[in-house]
């Protein structure tokens, strides 16, 4: 099902530049999946390459990289249930496994025999997720490759920031309900390096997207996925370590909840570990350095390829 949804903000299509986050929502589609309405973006032509967001934004975070890789690849996003412009249900079991199952169904919908995986933080988790579920034998589609980027791929070198740990107490739904854009703004930053931090028109723009169909109301819920990496360790890890397709790590090393030391341990844990990484920048590399990310890709993607 595909629905047309509200213009952000009211603004009309004319005189809307697809460089802004208007632009971004008005050249996706909706779909539904349980009930809940999803949005997506598709374009591009080529082998189909899905990129997987992070917590707490969405898929406008791939927004620098997008005109880069629909030269080359058919590109599809979405925004996973419970951000950016999908619906946000208060009453809902938000799971990794879930956010699989939605991405499971979509490719499937799409009839993708076959389809390159970018994922992101906590798009990480989802794609370890998936690899499990393929070498278990229980997807439909082929995974021809994955390349991660900041992400928490193994929960003991793992390292929150305060405001994520508050947001998984017992105190979590006030701080939730509570959030105030300083507070946001003060601890976003904090993830990203020196090079290219976001400017005040981004800042609006993943506030927005947060708040968006009062979002800000099951932060709460959406980060019980930390709890879901501790008990799904092995199993995430271990399909790291028996997967056969081409991997690589981007990593952004002066991330501080998942950087340089995330980096030392995939290639401590994964056989021939192929690691990328990128000096003074954080944990959103794809917005940071979007060229230098690009050119990371293409060349692991050349290399896939031979």
């Amino acid at each position: 099902m595909e629905e047309v949804m509200p213009t952000v903000g009211g603004v009309s299509a004319a005189g809307r530049e697809e460089g802004t986050l208007e632009g971004w929502q008005q050249g996706g589609k909706w779909f539904s999946f349980e009930g809940h309405a999803i949005f997506s973006r598709m374009a591009g032509s080529g082998d189909p390459l899905i990129l997987i967001h992070g917590f707490p934004t969405a898929s406008w975070d791939w927004n620098r990289l997008w005109p880069m890789l629909v030269q080359q690849h058919n590109v599809l996003t979405l925004d996973m249930l419970g951000f950016g412009f999908s619906d946000k249900p208060s009453d809902y079991d938000y799971s990794i496994e879930d956010q699989a199952d939605l991405f499971q169904g979509w490719i499937e919908g799409l009839g993708l025999p076959s389809v390159h995986l970018l994922v992101h933080d906590y798009g990480c988790s989802v794609a370890q997720e998936l690899l499990a579920r393929e070498q278990e034998g229980g997807l439909p589609f082929r995974i021809a490759s994955v390349c991660f980027l900041n992400g928490a791929l193994f929960p003991e070198v793992h390292n929150p920031l305060l405001i994520q740990k508050l947001l998984r107490s017992p105190f979590g739904g006030l701080i939730s309900r509570g959030l105030t854009r300083r507070s946001f703004e003060r601890n976003f930053r904090r993830l990203f390096g020196s090079q290219n931090p976001p400017d005040r028109q981004d800042m609006e723009d993943f506030w927005h997207l947060l708040t968006y169909n009062n979002g800000r109301g099951i932060l709460h819920h959406l980060i019980q996925f930390m709890e879901e990496r501790r008990c799904h360790r092995n199993r995430w890890v271990g399909a790291l370590q028996k997967a056969t397709q081409p991997m690589r790590l981007i990593s952004g090393t002066a991330d501080p909840v998942s950087g340089a030391g995330m980096a030392r341990r995939y290639r401590e844990l994964i056989p021939d570990g192929d690691v990328v990484t990128l000096r003074n920048i954080g944990h959103y590399p794809h917005f940071e350095c979007p060229w230098e990310v690009f050119s990371a890709y293409r060349e692991f993607r050349k290399r896939c390829d031979q």
